[in-house]
């Protein structure tokens, strides 16, 4: 009986030449180019990077991070989430709990206790307050909290075999639920108004320029991070039944696979980056409330991915600059237009740019080689 070889293909470098050079000039730019441009050029010079751009780009940062995510689990598994603002917020707040905690007796009441408890006749901390004094259990728990909801919660919706729309809305749902939930001032986050008016971190004050710049790098350096280790996820074996399940789940299951621990676990991981880009978020723009989990902010998530374009990894990250590039000019200069802004780029995006902005530029690549 004659028996045919198969060979497998190749693994090619983690990162292409092109891709290399990229990691680098970011690298470089959020390391060096940027902290030299705010710290060191006088702010009457043409060059200067003002602390306010610093702020929008460490902001802007974090939505990627935010929409890197969805890539992996919406352009390389096939699962739409509406609902990643949770995540997004559940780190957000983890962060936001430590920063209410180091504000002391430095507040308004003069008090251990936060403002709003102190104004509410709180009498002690809740219990899930317990190791927010902890710099290491709060950086522990904004990985473990939007995880452990997300393995939760995805384990009985996965195994359910629950696809498609049906769990996008549910994952919408999911979100909501939790908005109301935290909008009650009986859950002691702040109701509301949520946490701010932060002092410091780690014991330094968080509102000078030299605390910013080491946001705003540690920020960078996650975002490429992140990069990085998701193009070596997709590139492995992991990744490719990834996409053998976005393709056809059923003829995965036909070989033998079991699709519930690899959408499982991608969803998970997918949760924690989300988490992370919450907390990293939160002392940057100072303030962390319900409204990051309304179904407005999930949607916004998605809409980042596919106008740059998904299953590229870099394009979510283009796609985050772009559209929040524009929304913050466009707010200021045509408030009223923005919502049908985006809401036409959306609609144009998926009529005649499926494959987003680097998809677009990837075929006029090819156009020009031809």
């Amino acid at each position: 009986m004659n028996t045919v070889a198969i060979s497998l293909p190749t693994p090619g470098p983690l990162l292409t030449r092109g891709a290399f050079g990229g990691v680098m000039v970011a690298l470089l730019v959020v390391c060096a180019l940027a902290p030299l441009l705010n710290l060191l050029v006088p702010a009457d010079s043409v060059f200067h990077l003002s602390d306010y751009m610093v702020g929008l780009l460490g902001k802007i940062m974090c939505y990627a991070i935010c929409a890197l995510a969805m890539d992996l689990i919406w352009g390389y598994t096939g699962i739409l989430s509406l609902g990643h603002g949770l995540f997004f917020a559940l780190g957000g707040y983890v962060m936001g709990m430590y920063l209410m905690r180091q504000i002391g007796r430095d507040g308004n009441y003069q008090s251990d206790l936060p403002d709003f408890m102190v104004f509410l006749d709180w009498k002690e901390l809740p219990w899930h307050w317990a190791l927010s004094d902890s710099f290491i259990a709060t950086v522990l728990l904004i990985v473990l909290v939007p995880g452990l909801v997300a393995f939760v919660f995805g384990y009985f919706a996965f195994r359910s075999r629950i696809k498609g729309v049906y769990f996008s809305i549910i994952t919408q749902a999911l979100t909501f639920a939790a908005l109301l939930l935290f909008f009650r001032n009986e859950t002691g986050m702040g109701g509301n108004n949520g946490f701010t008016d932060f002092k410091r971190i780690l014991g330094m004050p968080i509102a000078t320029q030299g605390m910013r710049m080491t946001l705003f790098v540690i920020t960078g350096l996650t975002l490429l991070g992140f990069y990085v280790f998701a193009r070596w996820l997709v590139a492995s074996k992991f990744g490719r039944v990834l996409q053998a399940i976005r393709d056809a789940e059923s003829r995965v299951m036909f070989c033998g696979y079991n699709p519930l621990p690899y959408k499982l676990t991608i969803w998970t991981i997918s949760a924690v980056m989300c988490g992370i880009s919450g907390a990293l978020y939160v002392p940057q723009v100072g303030i962390i409330n319900p409204g990051e989990m309304s179904t407005a902010a999930s949607i916004e998530i998605a809409v980042w991915t596919a106008v740059g374009g998904r299953a590229t990894l870099v394009g979510p990250i283009v796609g985050a600059f772009l559209v929040n590039g524009a929304k913050s000019w466009l707010t200021v200069a045509f408030p009223e237009f923005w919502l049908y802004f985006l809401g036409v780029l959306f609609i144009a995006v998926t009529l005649w740019m499926p494959q987003g902005v680097v998809g677009l530029v990837k075929k006029f690549k090819k156009g020009g080689q031809a």
